[in-house]
């Protein structure tokens, strides 16, 4: 259970920043996000030749130890910037953090899969996986529960050391494990290589290539939930307090989501059905959602006797589906292609590409508002992308580049993989 604690305090570490970013999203509404992810885009694009570098000519354990590291030490420099915003100006501190945060999140996750790929053969992959997810889904939810009960009591500053303290715990949790695979196992040793092979890779891997335009599709459906509830937190929440507990409730139930998820259906799909049907349900789950949501625009629904933003209903679903389904087959589907596409072309569809359709999502999104069209239309296309979506979720999964599930666990040590999960 090891590598479920380490997902559980890396998750902790990032949720409990994540709805300060977040009531910035809410304070601008959805014009302002194109700017945001662009810059994101840009340094995954300045970041993908160095973590390259870092993969090519370094093991495993010195890769996590140097890139973990870098968050820590930026996080623990974010403290005396929020303790000075007064004069920094809280927007431009606010826009520096928002775009830090979204490459964080996505850099450190995709680094912690693809040592999990590195780790598990197919087959164990797909008993442990839904597990350890479970254990990211628990930190999720217990890093908005921290900032919740201490926003108020000590503001954000502090909240940056102790999501630090989190992320150095994950990072012990991890090189332990490490540690005791590294006699005899090959992983240990530098994937070598081009810095630039996680590009090139997108363009002569059949598998990767599917696995970017999924992300794409995906992606586009979630920065489209999240841009509606954006315009939706500008125009019906004032404040900034008020933003952080509405985004930090949202996060709560989409991990508790997730974590129902995790303990019942996915796991029993991934065992019983193979990845195919854990990628394609979420796809059928979002198209639902989003009819839903052209039908009935901003209204609300009574959700145990509270009325709730269909909007934030929509981004619930996509979400908790999102990570309590599809990330765990995706995840799976790593372990039977080689170490180089793993770690390289796995972070850069992951990072770069991700962000790339942020950009493009959140720049159609404001265009479509500015020209007048209503959240009702904005939703049809959504209903478009997510029945391509489903399609290619099965093509992705049916790759004939994968390697079968016996060649998958090939050569990987088995001993002690129950106690790392």
């Amino acid at each position: 259970m090891v590598s479920a604690l380490a997902f559980f305090f890396l998750l902790t570490s990032y949720y409990i920043i994540r709805p300060v970013r977040d009531q910035l999203g809410g304070a601008v509404g959805s014009t302002q996000l194109p700017l945001f992810y662009l810059a994101t885009f840009v340094a995954m694009l300045l970041l993908t030749p160095v973590f390259g570098m870092l993969v090519a000519r370094f093991p495993r354990r010195r890769l996590l130890g140097w890139s973990y590291s870098f968050f820590i030490v930026c996080l623990l420099g974010f403290i005396p910037a929020f303790l000075a915003q007064d004069r920094i100006g809280a927007r431009t501190l606010g826009v520096v953090f928002f775009i830090w945060v979204s490459v964080f999140n996505l850099f450190v996750v995709s680094l912690f899969w693809s040592f999990m790929a590195d780790v598990f053969d197919s087959r164990r992959a797909r008993e442990v996986f839904s597990l350890i997810a479970l254990g990211g889904m628990a930190g999720a939810i217990s890093g908005p529960s921290i900032t919740g009960v201490l926003v108020g009591l000590v503001g954000v500053a502090p909240l940056l050391l102790v999501s630090a303290a989190m992320l150095g715990v994950s990072l012990a949790l991890l090189l332990r494990i490490s540690v005791q695979r590294a006699e005899g196992d090959s992983g240990e040793q530098p994937v070598g290589g081009s810095l630039w092979a996680g590009i090139r890779e997108l363009w002569s891997r059949p598998f990767l290539r599917w696995m970017a335009i999924l992300m794409l599709l995906g992606d586009g459906v979630g920065t489209l939930a999240y841009a509606l509830v954006a315009d939706y937190a500008k125009a019906h929440l004032v404040s900034a307090a008020t933003r952080t507990a509405f985004y930090a409730h949202i996060d709560l139930a989409v991990n508790l989501l997730g974590a129902l998820l995790q303990l019942t259906l996915s796991p029993w799909l991934l065992m019983r059905r193979g990845a195919i049907w854990a990628l394609v349900l979420p796809q059928l789950v979002n198209l639902g959602l989003l009819i839903m949501v052209m039908a009935g625009g901003h209204a609300q629904v009574s959700v145990l006797g509270y009325g709730v933003p269909l909007l934030a209903l929509m981004m619930v679903g996509t979400r908790g589906f999102m990570y309590g389904m599809t990330k765990p087959a995706s995840d799976a589907l790593y372990t039977r292609v080689p170490r180089e596409t793993r770690y390289k072309g796995k972070n850069f569809v992951e990072t770069a590409v991700w962000r790339f359709g942020d950009v493009v999502i959140t720049s159609g999104i404001s265009g479509l508002v500015k020209l007048g069209i209503g959240v009702g239309s904005i939703a049809l296309i959504g209903v478009g992308a997510s029945s391509l979506a489903a399609w290619i979720a099965r093509k992705a999964a049916t790759s004939p580049d994968l390697a079968s599930e016996t060649k998958a666990g090939t050569g990987q040590q088995q001993t002690g993989n129950e106690s790392l999960a």
